[in-house]
Parts: structure tokens; sequence; C-alpha cells
């Protein structure tokens, strides 16, 4: 029987998977790294404030934290005054800081799964935390100039964080947060993506390979068929969050060779208040009989391994497994 690593190679070279790889369980998420801005908000708690400045808070009842964006909370009021407001957190940390981490590191067993540092936000979602979703968009077309500049200072923050991150844990790769759509389209069209964010992703995921960090796993739970060429070119290696309106199937006929497709399971039919084992059973059956047993690992689009209602989850991973045993005969 092939490790959990070791299945999942398979599947994305197209080679010979024993079975389906089962959500999360190939990645081990190095989770708080130090030099990280990232803040956690609690569920129905108080706000919290990020290494940039950027307030969230995650209401009862949504799937997710998000920025609080009125005058008192919004962290730069004019893209073309940047400079004024927005201010990189620290990168370097004492080894006293990494030294939890490091260890955490140290133990996982790379030979079962492959040890991922996650990192959040990405650069899109740092840009409208810290201007407004709204005012972010306008800006690149109203002030382009200035998004370049504020995306190549982010881009180098991030650049300085991920020598860190190598240097301190030596990762096998990354998992990378950064949200490019909404359930039927894009933010921002391919031409304006790849104008903007390309060249600076680019940057920021060769270097982790260049640094060993060799798997780019990228978090977008939204449409963006329309990106996959630039992810490609990129250097991401598996989408995780793939809705199934991005009509995974195609995908795969076309880009499989090249990038490996981890969702199909929409959170919206089956992580619900009233959901069912058979409803799960039911949505599973039809994202794995649809999208195949290589270049796709099924999954729920959450960009880590829960649910927001209790035991979707569990149910989900259940419901997998018994599909490999239907599939695969184990």
């Amino acid at each position: 029987m092939l490790t959990k690593r070791q299945n999942l190679i398979e599947v994305m070279k197209g080679g010979t998977p024993d079975r389906f790889v089962n959500q999360y369980e190939a990645f081990t998420l190095l989770m708080g790294v130090p030099c990280s801005a990232y803040r956690r908000t609690i569920k129905g708690g108080e706000p919290s404030t990020d290494g940039w400045g950027v307030t969230k808070i995650w209401p009862e009842g949504t799937p997710g934290a998000f920025p609080l964006h009125d005058p008192q909370h919004l962290v730069c009021p004019d893209v073309t005054r940047w400079k004024e407001f927005v201010k990189a957190p620290r990168v370097e940390y004492p080894l006293s800081a990494w030294e939890g981490m490091m260890e955490r590191a140290k133990e996982v067993d790379r030979e079962e799964t492959f040890a991922l540092a996650f990192l959040t936000p990405g650069l899109f979602e740092t840009c409208h935390n810290l201007l407004g979703l709204t005012e972010c968009l306008v800006n690149f077309y109203e002030e382009p100039d200035s998004m370049h500049e504020l995306i190549a200072y982010l881009t180098q923050y991030q650049l300085a964080m991920a020598k860190e991150i190598c240097d301190h844990l030596q990762p096998d790769g990354i998992f990378q947060h950064d949200d490019w759509g909404t359930q039927i389209s894009t933010f921002l069209s391919p031409e304006m993506f790849q104008e903007f964010f390309v060249p600076a992703y680019k940057k920021i995921y060769g270097y982790y390979k260049e640094r060993g960090a060799s798997l780019i796993v990228h978090h977008s739970d939204s449409y963006a068929a329309t990106l996959v060429p630039y992810m490609i070119d990129m250097g991401i290696d598996i989408w995780q969050g793939v809705l199934s309106t991005n009509q995974i199937p195609e995908l795969i006929d076309q880009y499989g060779d090249r990038i490996t497709f981890m969702g199909g399971i929409d959170d919206g039919k089956v992580d619900v208040e009233h959901w069912t084992p058979q409803l799960v059973r039911q949505e599973v059956r039809k994202a794995v009989t649809e999208n195949g047993r290589l270049h796709y690992i099924p999954s729920l689009l959450q960009g880590l391994p829960f649910s927001i209602y209790p035991g979707v989850h569990d149910a989900v991973t259940a419901a997998i497994d018994e599909m490999s045993q239907e599939v695969f005969g184990k």
C-alpha cells in the first residue's frame, strides 16, 4: 500500500494510485509561522488585528473572518499615499520564537506526508484587506501605478518571509491562501490578473522551489478556471478549493498533466445546517465519478481540514474512503 505522500504523487503525475487522496491526508500543515502577519480570529469572538493593522471579525453563521473597512479600521484610505499607511510587519525573529515550530517540522514523517508551511493572506487578499474590496478593484483601473508599487512592496515582504521559513523549517512546500474570485467569476480579468499578479507570484513561488519547498498548493475556493494557465505559469502544483462551477473534468482534460485540482465537493451543498450522511455520500459519489482518479483530489472547499457544521468534514472523509473501496477495491 502506498503512503499518503506516494499516493498523492501518483495522482499528480497520472500514475497508478491505489486509492483516492482523501482531502488533506497527504499534508501536514505547519501553522503559525512566527514571521506571518496572520492572526487567528475566533468565530463569534472579539475582532483581531493582524500584523498589517487589518482588523477582522468572524460573525456566527458565516464561513470565515472578513476585515472591517469602516473609517475607524480601514488601514489605507488612499492608494496613491500607500507609503504613509502601509508598513510591513517584521519578519526577523529570534531563534527562540521558532523553536517550537522547528521541532514540529522535524517530527513530520516526510515519507508519509508533505510538510507544508501554512500562509495567509496572499497578495490579492492583502491588497483588498488594506484598501477595502471595492476601492481595491477600482484602483486597478484608476491607479495602476500605485497598485503596482504596492504589490511590489508586498512581494518583497513575502520573499523575506519565505527566506525565514525556508531557513528555519525546510518545508516540503507551502499552502498559500489567496481567493481570486466569486462562485461565478474572477475578481479581475485574466489579462489584468496576469499584469498585476503573475510576475509577483512567479518570484515568490520560484524562490520556494529554489529552496527545496517544491510542492505549491494554492487555495482559492472560487471560480478561477480562466486563471489556470497563469497558475501553471506561477508554479502552482495543486489548486485547492475548486468549485464544481469550474467544470473540473474539462480542466483535468486540458491541464491535468501540469496541475492537480483539489475540491469538487461544494460546501454550499453539503456543509449546511440540515446536512445528512446520505446527502454527503451522494455529493462525494458525484464528484469522484465525474472527475476521475487522476489529477484530482476529492475535498471540501474549505482552506483547512474542517467544516462549518460539526460532523460534515468527517462524513466527507468517510464517504471518500467508501468510494476508494468501491472504485479501487481497497
